[in-house]
């Protein structure tokens, strides 16, 4: 029997970097990914001169589709949308669009990579809004946490979609039968919280998700839940105040390390430990957002990822794809919606 191959779409120019990462981060995942294609899609002679960079390529599996234009990380998402017809950005997604590929990955605009997107792809019926999910490092390993940004204002029912589709995708990837699911909130009280996630905690009451109640902030890198489900606004202030606590983190340790000899032996003598647990919070690790709730696998690296961290991001588009993460969540909002009918 013929091994089937499935194809992955990436952006190659966008992002801080473009090919210089993009191409690289490709070779390496054709070598993890056996199974997988892969498409380069960019400016045909930029992609051919950073190939030529590189010893060996498989031709059959990596191929260029050109495309004339570039998505600026700072261009607005409606003039992306109007006026770049034939962006990087864009051909990637219609790729998917056309089934020539199952999946895309940029490290693009993150706007402007949302509304092409939702523009080309559309939702899944039933959806009312795509939300973005990333899995963060815990205590216990790492969770799931979406909304990071798409939407600023979501509605109780928008809530009650997150948990499903960030329920979906983490069963899926992690292969966790039932995972838990909190509802971010500023207190684990029944009575706290705005209008909101309160309507929202009573759906997933109602549900037949593995829901658990409210978690707060602390309890994201606990690892309490599986799942953390919030609203864009709330999300995107949590992922960004991580990252800068991070780099605080890790500035500050630098900064004693380096205060004078003594510390900077110290310093030697820590390095093991240190190194590990560097690897442990590695951000490149955890890149690769996925836009869930579409008729189509999109995934967001960032922007200034290295060809390490791209090729993380391109590791998750191959997870989803090989489930199939769009069906499942078709599947599981019509058994939740068939629930409400019946119940």
């Amino acid at each position: 029997m013929t091994e089937v191959v499935t194809t992955i779409a990436l952006d190659a120019m966008g992002g801080d970097h473009g090919p210089g990462v993009v191409v690289p981060a490709a070779l390496s995942a054709m070598a993890s990914h056996p199974s997988f294609n892969f498409i380069l899609v960019g400016d045909e002679q930029t992609l051919r001169d950073e190939l030529a960079k590189h010893a060996e390529v498989e031709g059959d599996r990596l191929s260029i589709q050109h495309a004339s234009q570039v998505v600026t990380m700072d261009e607005p998402p409606s003039q992306a949308l109007r006026g770049k017809k034939d962006s990087s950005m864009r051909v990637a997604i219609n790729l998917v669009k056309e089934g020539r590929a199952m999946a895309c990955v940029s490290a693009g605009n993150t706007g402007a990579l949302m509304a092409t997107a939702r523009f080309v792809l559309k939702t899944l019926p039933g959806i009312d809004r795509p939300a973005i999910i990333s899995a963060m490092p815990t205590m216990q390993g790492h969770t799931h946490m979406l909304d990071l940004g798409a939407n600023v204002d979501s509605s109780a029912e928008n809530l009650y979609q997150f948990a499903m589709m960030g329920s979906v995708l983490t069963s899926a990837v992690d292969n966790i039968e039932r995972p838990t699911v909190g509802l971010l909130n500023v207190g684990e009280e029944e009575i706290k919280g705005n209008e909101q996630v309160k309507a929202a905690a009573s759906l997933l009451t109602g549900s037949n998700l593995n829901y658990v109640g409210f978690v707060e902030g602390d309890d994201i890198y606990k690892g309490s839940v599986d799942v953390v489900v919030c609203d864009g606004f709330v999300g995107n202030i949590a992922l960004k105040t991580s990252e800068g606590l991070a780099k605080m983190v890790s500035h500050y340790m630098k900064q004693e390390f380096n205060r004078n000899p003594l510390t900077k032996l110290a310093g030697l003598i820590a390095m093991p430990v240190l190194k590990a647990f560097r690897a442990r919070i590695d951000p490149r690790e955890y890149n690769g957002a996925s836009f869930v709730g579409l008729q189509g696998i999109v995934i967001k690296s960032h922007g200034g990822a290295d060809a390490y961290s791209f090729n993380t991001a391109i590791t998750e588009a191959v997870k989803e794809t090989q489930q199939n993460v769009p069906e499942l969540i078709r599947e599981q909002l019509g058994d939740l919606l068939e629930q409400r009918q019946t119940g």
